[in-house]
């Protein structure tokens, strides 16, 4: 990791780790993090990007899982896509990067 300076935290952790933890339980621990991290900004898009994103994924997988056969197989398609998803925001955040997706990106900086 590059030495960048992130800031203090609330919590005392390094940022770059709090915005990791962002994403380890999807929209839920974006939530956890949102409310109790009240000063670091870097934390703040992190937290509420997983909120955003994680918690758009988590309605859409529930529509397909009731959708037969078709909403099934493209469940699982999301599940991937998913999950890479997670692998990719979850190691951009612990390198101290801001990497923005292209809505949810959006709304987070609106919403720090």
């Amino acid at each position: 990791m590059e030495n960048k300076d992130l800031g203090k935290t609330s919590t005392g952790m390094q940022p770059n780790l709090e915005a990791l933890l962002c994403y380890l339980l999807g929209f839920i621990s974006g939530i956890v993090f949102y409310v109790i991290e009240k000063e670091n900004k870097f934390v703040r898009f992190h937290a509420m990007q997983s909120i955003v994103t994680f918690g758009f994924l988590f309605v859409v997988g529930m529509f397909l899982g009731i959708i037969p056969l078709l909403g099934w197989v493209l469940w699982y398609v999301l599940a991937i896509f998913e999950f890479v998803l997670w692998i990719i925001l979850m190691l951009k955040a612990y390198n101290g990067e801001l990497y923005k997706l292209p809505v949810a990106g959006d709304m987070a900086e609106k919403n720090i």
